[in-house]
């Protein structure tokens, strides 16, 4: 291969590369080739073509530390671990974006450089002989030098850990923010042990050949066994909290914060204790903030004192600090954010907050280590000249000779033009939804975007591979008579996945009513996890379930059965209004069975439509069912139904969950050698299990549903166990058998694949053609319908009755069922004529029929991606409630769209789960309404540093209890989970495609009468386990640390116990007061009936005119100024109630109600002269408010 033609000055960097750097720094990527880097390597400089230059040397005072060498690790990156590796000349950087880099040698060439962790910072650097140790917040990884992974080992998400400690070659002790330290085993990769410490856990750790030595953040110090880890001795060093400490000898020098002022400020003492005493020796008082110490034992025990913002102390431990010792590490403005020595005491490191490492020596030719063992090195890539080709040999491929092109003979690659076309390829065809909704505004159309495709991505997909686009060849180009093809859309527009859509009021225009014209509510689709809406609705239709949840509390902050009470408690107040369970789903994404069973999505998951919905609801469904079992096992449920009177289970630690769903089901297993082993369970639910087809039969024989489920119930399977009497495994035949009957039946249907559903297909057919032979009608077959095929099934208003035979081809499932446990317990499954009822004698030998009341199917839309729906049977008492009547009807449950139905009815591809039910409800409006007068009682915060002179409110006392129609003022305060998703449509208008998720983060309730009127009684910060994206501060007066339970000084609480405050007030009657409550209320995730919401933002507001702002109606009625830099939700709620007092005084009275006009118009007239804009100061009599003029004026 021939080289000479290329320009040699490719080699070298631009210069442009490194222009943003500081002129002192050396690029991060040297390249031309460091010698040092070769050792032992020859390199011939004319192969390489790059001339190889040796660094200048830098001259450095001998047992002076000075600037050796600074680095770029990457530019912006703050590095949060430095370590100089114990066996190689190495030194190891660690950034907060999980990245690691390793440098070599006193010239600082980059060695290595690789992705440790996907997103975790990593916190802290520990070399082994054959591998590199990183510890991010919950993983601790070992990979090898050049970046390969020799093990992971994870933790539990809920760790934080912060510490590192080798105490041998083969053991690790692992240490952060939680009561326990770990030991792991670096050969098993094995936790071996852990260790109990004190809250809030271990963030430093050092050893010594007496003691392990344990940092906490509290700023104390403990002293440990090193074989037992028992404490022996502890120092508290500092009333606010620790940053560094470190030993040597006898001394134990620490450094941290005090408490002063209600804050944190960084103390220029140094603890110094002496551990043959065991006591404090005088402080060492130093001229810098110590942030880091380290011992630098070489001529003496010195100590270096690194502060954050770069300056470096040197003293003695037991002397003077002299201000001539402090140096200053060249930052450029940014902050020290690691720092460690070399074990040879001659190089220290610095890590800030921009990307640069600081190298510092006492001599120019430094090592890390006094024996350091060679590095391993890449072989430059050495380009040899062509090598000589030997004509003479015959296996000489022809190939490898160079052979020039010439223009007179064409290649044979090269076809003429009569053999070959260009073929562009073919743009894929206009989305069916963008045609049928466009708008054309002269000749350019827009239409919302339907989301089925990736953002600014258009696949191309040839026919062979994907037949999607077959299905576009009948879709018209022109947007004339798309109304009128039905084709377009096979699955009923009722059934499609409903979406909300968003304006710059948000949900305020967005017309519910249309999707939802009776008095039940629906629930929104936008939260996070939302697929299980329907399943929701399901369990809220189970009147015993209702009642159980609306009577149970408890103390668990995550309940998703106190959850599901407050949820059905707003789905009873509701008359048509949709509801979101977004505290329900919260709570469900911090269980840990939820997490592992993989139901808890990403919001890429639920966007993208890939999830497997029809196994997710499934598995859904089995946990809830167990989780609601566990969660009230422990307290009595309501009495709100009445039982078959067959159950055997009264033992006091059942649930209502048990005795309604549950069977006790006895497991058979029997070896071959004859040994039988039984035990008995309890089940909540059964599983559906289909004949297999064998390799001999080609058709699938009829069988009935009740067939079917009998034989999932009673199943007979053979199976490989172990035989205790055989000692080894064997061929088992496992039997179960119920021993009583559930009063409700929930079964999982496991449609999950085409085999299932061309099994329920057939069978549908079977049934069919059984009824065209009862009723001797000869109906001609018709064309096969595919599953998703409505349109011959539908009518405008919806679905049918059964008007037609031909409709019955797509029914399998009964509506009503018969079963019957006989003496022998031998079960019987059979259908039953829905609304036929037993006759006596059936009863008395034990017969039960169960209706049909709901049925879960998923929507197959592939443009969507399918959604879920339910269709439930709403009984009497349900509509009684609602609507005053008494009857039962039919409705499809489709997140906020519900319609009533003739009868359950659905293709036999989207059976996923249905629910049996023979309980009789009686007195089912009668549950305990758990929520009691305490809980506005005093409570404990959950933050460590509040104290009582922090306290911002007065509890209530029992005289001061509210009664109905009390008003209270109420403001609450929210921060960012989710940043709102938007798009800007082509017409430069802005689309919101998910609004941003908000959580309440304080909420305030003042006295609205009495002697204390103004007064608050709550003033809840409210604790969050989720990552906050932005604060809000300048709207929400909320700071970092304001909700974090170890260093916030306000009365933090959970959700949950300030919810329950604000559910006693609502059941009480109380009207609340405040600007704006619709949104704070929603956030909170409570429903108020109107009239109990008095909103000051109704009150001043003229129709058609904009909203008026609470700090414009203060200045304007009350010349008062609030919210001048941050909102105070205290002082926001007393101005709401005083606005409330101001709007009494105005239009209440003989003619006020025109005089209150003509004020409303000043005051629209009064905001449009000074734009909406409170002045900042009242001199000029223009800008003043009208109270602050008639002052004046009666002055």
């Amino acid at each position: 291969m021939n080289f000479d033609g290329l320009d040699p000055g490719l080699g070298d960097f631009s210069p442009a590369l490194h222009a943003s750097l500081d002129p002192g720094l050396s690029p991060p990527l040297d390249p031309r080739l460091d010698p040092a880097l070769l050792q032992g390597v020859e390199l011939d400089p004319e192969a390489l073509g790059v001339p190889v230059q040796v660094a200048e040397p830098v001259h450095l005072v001998e047992g002076m530390y000075s600037e050796l060498h600074t680095v770029v690790s990457e530019v912006g990156v703050p590095v949060s671990a430095t370590h100089f590796d114990i066996h190689e000349e190495l030194l190891w950087i660690g950034n907060h974006r999980g990245h690691a880099t390793s440098f070599f040698g006193p010239t600082m060439g980059r060695y290595s450089s690789f992705q440790v962790h996907a997103s975790d910072d990593i916190r802290q650097i520990q070399t082994l002989e054959n591998g590199v140790l990183f510890l991010s917040k919950n993983n601790l990884k070992c990979l090898t030098r050049g970046g390969l992974i020799m093990f992971d080992f994870p933790m539990e998400e809920s760790v934080d850990m912060h510490s590192l400690l080798l105490t041998d070659n083969t053991t690790a002790l692992m240490g952060g923010l939680q009561n326990y330290v770990v030991e792991v085993d670096l050969t098993t990769i094995q936790e071996t042990q852990r260790f109990s410490v004190e809250v809030p856990g271990v963030a430093i750790m050092r050893q010594s050949n007496r003691f392990f030595f344990c940092g906490h953040t509290s700023g104390k110090v403990t002293l440990r066994d090193l074989r037992t880890f028992q404490l022996e001795q502890e120092f508290d060093a500092y009333s606010g909290s620790l940053s560094d400490f470190d030993v040597h000898g006898n001394l134990l020098v620490t450094c941290g914060f005090s408490s002063r002022m209600n804050g944190l400020a960084c103390d220029r003492f140094l603890m110094v204790y002496d551990l043959r005493m065991m006591r404090a020796i005088t402080p060492l008082q130093v001229h810098v903030d110590p942030l880091f110490l380290r011992f630098i034992p070489t001529y003496t025990s010195r100590l270096a004192i690194i502060s954050q913002t770069g300056q470096c102390q040197f003293c003695e431990p037991t002397g003077l600090a002299n201000v001539a010792d402090i140096f200053h590490v060249n930052t450029v403005g940014q902050l020290v954010m690691s720092f460690d020595v070399s074990s040879s005491k001659q190089a220290l490191v610095f890590g800030d907050s921009g990307g640069c490492v600081h190298l510092w020596a006492d001599a120019a030719d430094v090592t890390f280590n006094r024996y350091s063992r060679e590095t391993e090195f890449a072989l430059p890539c050495m380009v040899d000249t062509v090598h000589h080709l030997d004509w003479n040999h015959e296996l000489m491929p022809l190939s490898l000779i160079p052979f020039p092109l010439t223009g007179s003979e064409p290649l044979l690659s090269d076809w003429p033009s009569a053999f070959s076309s260009p073929q562009p390829r073919r743009a894929p065809p206009v989305d069916p939804e963008i045609l049928r909704t466009m708008k054309t505004v002269g000749f350019i159309g827009y239409a919302p975007n339907p989301r089925n495709k990736l953002r600014n991505q258009v696949p191309y997909k040839t026919k062979e591979n994907d037949s999607e686009y077959d299905n576009y060849s009948q879709v018209p180009e022109s947007p004339i008579g798309r109304e009128e093809e039905p084709h377009l859309y096979m699955v009923p527009k009722k059934y499609r996945k409903v979406t909300i859509k968003y304006s710059k009021l948000g949900l305020e225009d967005f017309d519910f009513k249309h999707y939802n014209k009776t008095l039940f509510a629906g629930l929104e689709p936008h939260i996070p996890n939302a697929y299980c809406n329907c399943m929701i609705q399901v369990l809220y239709f189970l009147e015993p379930i209702r009642c159980l949840v609306q009577s149970h509390l408890c103390q668990k902050e995550f309940c998703l059965a106190c959850e599901l009470g407050f949820l059905f408690h707003m789905l009873d107040l509701s008359r048509g209004d949709p509801c979101q369970a977004s505290n329900f789903l919260r709570a469900f994404r911090t269980i840990p069975e939820a997490s592992a069973l993989g139901l808890i999505l990403a919001d890429s998951d639920e966007q993208t439509g890939k999830v497997n919905l029809g196994r997710l609801i499934q598995s859904w469904n089995r946990f809830i069912l167990t989780q609601l079992h566990q969660e009230t096992q422990e307290q009595e449920g309501p009495q709100a139904y009445r039982g078959i009177g067959n159950s055997v289970f009264g033992s006091p630690g059942e649930s209502v969950i048990g005795r309604l769903f549950g069977c006790e089901v006895e497991n058979s297993s029997t070896c071959r050698c004859g040994k039988e082993t039984v035990r008995s369970t309890l089940t909540l639910l059964f599983t559906m299990h289909y004949p297999d087809l064998s390799s001999t039969e080609k058709t699938i024989k009829e069988s009935s549903f009740a067939d079917i489920l009998k034989k999932s119930i009673c199943l007979e399977q053979n199976t490989q166990a172990w035989c205790e009497n055989c000692e080894k495994y064997q061929p088992t035949v496992q039997t179960r058998n119920i021993r009583c009957l559930p009063d409700v039946l929930a079964i999982n249907c496991e449609v999950n694949s085409a085999k299932e559903a061309e099994f329920w297909r057939v069978q549908a057919e079977y049934a069919f053609k059984k009824v065209l032979k009862k009723e001797e009608v000869d109906i001609p077959k018709p064309k096969d319908i595919h599953p998703t095929e409505w349109e011959d099934l539908c009518t405008v208003e919806g679905l049918n009755l059964y008007s037609s035979t031909e409709e019955l081809r797509h029914v399998w499932i009964p509506l009503s069922l018969r079963l019957n446990l006989n003496k022998n317990k031998e079960l019987d499954v059979c259908s039953w004529n829905e609304g036929e009822e037993l006759s006596p004698e059936e009863e008395a030998a034990g017969n039960v029929v169960y209706d049909l009341v709901a049925t879960v199917p998923h929507i197959l839309d592939s443009r969507t991606g399918g959604n879920l729906v339910a269709h439930i049977k709403v009984s009497e008492t349900y509509h009684q409630r609602k609507e005053g009547v008494t009857h039962q009807q039919w409705y499809l449950f489709n997140d906020f769209l519900i319609e009533p139905i003739d009868k359950v009815k659905i293709s036999t591809k989207w059976m996923l789960a249905v629910f049996y039910v023979s309980v009789i409800l009686t007195n089912s409006d009668f549950f305990n309404n758990p929520i009691e007068a305490s809980v506005l009682l005093a409570e404990a915060s959950l933050a460590r540093k509040q104290r009582k002179t922090h306290a911002t409110f007065i509890p209530l006392m029992l005289s001061e209890m509210p009664q109905a129609g009390d008003l209270v003022g109420l403001d609450a305060e929210f921060v960012t989970l989710n940043q709102e998703e938007a798009e800007l449509r082509s017409d430069g208008t802005k689309s919101t495609i998910k609004p941003s998720q908000m959580s309440v983060a304080r909420i305030t309730c003042v006295r609205g009468q009495g002697p204390n009127e103004g007064v608050p009684f709550i003033d809840d910060y409210i604790s969050t386990q989720e990552q906050v994206v932005d604060y809000l501060t300048q709207y929400s007066g909320i700071k970092p640390g304001d909700l974090d339970a170890k260093i916030s000084s306000k009365h933090l609480t959970t959700l949950k116990s300030t919810y329950l405050k604000l559910r006693f007030l609502i059941d009480v009657g109380v009207k609340f007061v405040g600007h704006g409550l619709q949104k704070d209320f929603r956030v909170i995730n409570l429903l108020v009936l109107k009239d109990q919401v008095i909103d000051t933002v109704y009150l001043f507001h003229m129709p058609r005119k904009r909203m008026i702002s609470l700090r414009f109606l203060a200045w304007y009625f009350l010349d008062l100024k609030i919210q001048s830099e941050t909102h105070d939700s205290i002082e926001d709620a007393r101005t709401a109630l005083q606005l409330y007092r101001k709007y009494l005084e105005l239009s209440h009275g003989g003619n006020r109600q025109e005089d209150f006009r003509k004020v409303l118009k000043a005051l629209y007239e009064k905001g449009r002269k000074i734009d909406w804009k409170v002045p900042d100061c009242d001199g000029n009599e223009g800008q003043s408010s009208p109270k602050s003029k008639s002052s004046v004026s009666s002055s």
